[in-house]
């Protein structure tokens, strides 16, 4: 039985301009899972507020991150389209290997390639098994929640549904935590160790936890493993929150002001790690590699460095591959 595997990340708007950054705002933004404000409530904000005045404000970052370089690699278009492309090409390759039958797509859940074109592609091609595998290492209701509804939507009016699976999370799984491990050890054998690591996971509302959200738990689990694989005594690591948006209690610690305090109580260097981000966005090139090192400058700090997302590295894409490996036939997790 053949099988296709899509890749999915949250998506991007098409060019770095203000109408496409609307457009994927409006798309992004207008999805109760993500914002969980009654619509009647909602909606006027959004398009009488939102909409017509932040795309303005944040086209020019992306803008920045466009074609740009990312580690010394060049990135044609938007950073997480080109990584979430070029992973699934190269998890093809590597399962080919040993799985010729199976083919590997990427798709994004707000934007362009959506999952019901793709899914509608590959059953035209032959596929009647499906494994979506969303490249969020930690579960939440506003990032892989939005996918099993667009799964559910797809098929709800089909009798002959395909064989489908949706990887939920693999926070722990030891390949992912040592790809993470092995990309710190690497950037301190060029730069040198700082005081402070720093592992920032995008944030969301606190309230989404009280409501039974695993995100937090899963976030601090991803820290812990990886604080261990690199052998860190606990005063020099700390997990903290990012991203956060409106009035509403966020997540915390937050990132950027505990960059701040670090900065004013006398820690000279920090690294900062991305471990919830499979793929360089703009959260993580203009929000951290930008607006966090600034903040922990101005305070005090003296070196600051980002350390990249796992993005195309080999031990990436092994650890992508013996995830799909266990949702196979005949296979068994040892996430």
């Amino acid at each position: 039985m053949s099988t296709a595997v899509i890749l999915m990340n949250l998506g991007t708007p098409l060019e770095p301009t203000a109408p496409a950054v609307r457009k994927f705002l409006r798309d992004f933004l207008s999805d109760s899972r993500v914002v969980e404000i009654p619509r009647p409530l909602w909606l006027p904000i959004l398009h009488g507020f939102i909409l017509p005045l932040r795309p303005r404000r944040i086209a020019p970052a992306y803008a920045q991150i466009w074609d740009s370089s990312v580690d010394g690699e060049p990135v044609k278009g938007s950073p997480l389209l080109y990584y979430t492309r070029r992973q699934a090409e190269l998890l093809q390759a590597r399962l080919a290997e040993e799985r010729p039958d199976i083919t590997v797509s990427h798709a994004v859940t707000y934007g362009e390639p959506g999952l019901q074109t793709v899914i509608e592609r590959l059953r035209r091609e032959g596929f009647v098994s499906f494994i979506v595998f969303p490249l969020y290492p930690q579960y939440s209701a506003t990032t892989t929640g939005p996918i099993y509804d667009q799964v559910a939507h797809i098929f709800r009016r089909n009798r002959d549904i395909p064989d489908i699976r949706v990887i939920r999370d693999y926070y722990r799984h030891p390949l992912y935590i040592r790809a993470l491990a092995n990309s710190v050890r690497e950037h301190w054998e060029k730069r040198g160790a700082a005081e402070k690591l720093l592992l920032s996971f995008h944030g969301i509302p606190k309230a989404n936890i009280r409501k039974g959200d695993p995100y937090y738990q899963q976030c601090q689990e991803t820290a812990e493993h990886l604080a261990a694989e690199l052998g860190l005594e606990d005063d020099r690591w700390q997990f903290s929150f990012q991203s956060r948006f409106g009035k509403a209690e966020w997540l915390q610690p937050y990132t950027d002001r505990t960059l701040m305090e670090w900065g004013k109580s006398g820690v000279t260097s920090v690294d900062v790690i991305c471990p919830a981000f499979s793929a360089d966005c703009l959260e993580t090139l203009e929000e951290i590699s930008v607006e966090n090192r600034a903040n922990f400058l101005q305070a005090g700090g003296k070196a600051y460095h980002y350390i990249p997302a796992l993005n195309l590295r080999g031990d990436h894409i092994e650890a992508l591959a013996a995830i799909v490996q266990e949702q196979l036939p005949n296979s068994c997790s040892s996430a």
